[in-house]
C-alpha cells in the first residue's frame, strides 16, 4: 500500500504537470503551508528563478500576526506577495496549490493575492 508521502508526491506532480500545460510562459504562484506557517513564492520556471517571496516567518510579519497558522495570516501573506510581484513587474501568474486542497488557508492566500492585484 502506498504511504501518505507517496500519495502527496503524486498529487503535487499531477497539479504541477497540469499547471505547466496551461501556464503559457507565465510565472507560477507556489504555496506551501505547514501546521504553523504559510509561505508563497512566485517562480519563473523558464529561468528557474524566484521572482518574489513572502512568508509568515518574516520579522515584520511575526510581530504583526498573532500566528502564521490561520486564515487571516494567509490573506495577509497573499496581499504581501501580490505587492512584491507588482513591484517586480509581474501581474499575471498561474496558481500552484501544490498538494493542498483549495480550501481554508490556501484559498485565503489566493483571495488575498487577487485583492492585491494579481491575475490568475
Amino acid at each position: 500500500m502506498a504511504s501518505n508521502k507517496d500519495a502527496s508526491a503524486r498529487r503535487k506532480a499531477r497539479v504541477r504537470r497540469d499547471i505547466r500545460a496551461r501556464a503559457y510562459g507565465k510565472p507560477r504562484l507556489s504555496v506551501h503551508r505547514t501546521s504553523k506557517q504559510i509561505y508563497a513564492q512566485i517562480i519563473d520556471d523558464e529561468k528557474g528563478a524566484t521572482i518574489a517571496s513572502a512568508s509568515s516567518l518574516e520579522k515584520d510579519q511575526r510581530t504583526a500576526l498573532k500566528t502564521g497558522a490561520n486564515v487571516d495570516a494567509a490573506k495577509t501573506i497573499g496581499k504581501l506577495i501580490a505587492e512584491r510581484a507588482l513591484q517586480a513587474g509581474v501581474k499575471d501568474v498561474v496558481f500552484d496549490r501544490g498538494e493542498y486542497m483549495y480550501h481554508g488557508r490556501v484559498k485565503a492566500l489566493a483571495e488575498g493575492a487577487r485583492e492585491g492585484g494579481l491575475n490568475f
